[in-house]
């Protein structure tokens, strides 16, 4: 049972805030992992309780002995964490997935350069685990760029269909959209263009 400890992983969270919300806001996780304590000398007391049944245990030994299964416990409970974390990382960025495409939407309005498809959009975002991004973009671990360019249907693709109704029309996505994410920073940006087709066509 000798050795150190190894590091307590941390569980992370995302938040998401819309550019359109000025009240909108989220929480943040702690990026530095805590150094596990050391339990050097209660883990050479308790193979001493082991071995020496007539061994006697002081106050602050028993004070010991039970920090150091209270911290074993939590290192039971972050390895559970760990092997549901791909099942829980998806979940969240199904969350934020529907959160961005709510928040483009709200600012995909008529406006009269929808007739030549220059209208523009633009979604901030507060993503403070890179793998989450990762997530949203189907991707196999964190994102290797700081900015993408995707086309409309490759960011559907990720996205899901995104269009909005208004009186006598459809107002769609077109041209590229930009994605940029600060990984230090934790915030990502999504940007681009919309308009209405059918005058688009004409």
């Amino acid at each position: 049972m000798g050795g150190e400890a190894p590091r307590v992983p941390l569980a992370a969270t995302t938040s998401t805030k819309r550019k359109s919300d000025a009240s909108a806001g989220g929480g943040s996780c702690t990026k530095k992992a805590k150094t596990a304590p050391n339990f050097s000398v209660t883990k050479d007391l308790v193979d001493t309780l082991r071995e020496d049944d007539d061994a006697e245990v002081t106050g602050a030994d028993a004070r010991s002995i039970a920090e150091y299964v209270r911290w074993l416990e939590g290192e039971v409970a972050a390895t559970k964490l760990k092997e549901n974390s791909k099942e829980e990382i998806d979940t969240v960025a199904e969350k934020l997935r529907g959160t961005c495409m709510s928040g483009i939407k709200k600012q995909m309005a008529w406006k009269p350069s929808c007739k030549t498809g220059g209208a523009r959009w633009a979604y901030d975002g507060v993503c403070v685990d890179p793998l989450i991004f990762g997530a949203l973009f189907h991707l196999a671990g964190p994102p290797k760029w700081k900015a993408q360019k995707y086309t409309v249907p490759e960011f559907e693709a990720f996205m899901g269909s995104i269009n909005v109704s208004v009186r006598y029309d459809t107002l769609k996505m077109v041209g590229n959209v930009n994605v940029r994410y600060q990984a230090a920073e934790g915030t990502f940006k999504m940007s681009g263009s919309y308009g209405a087709p059918r005058h688009m066509n004409k």
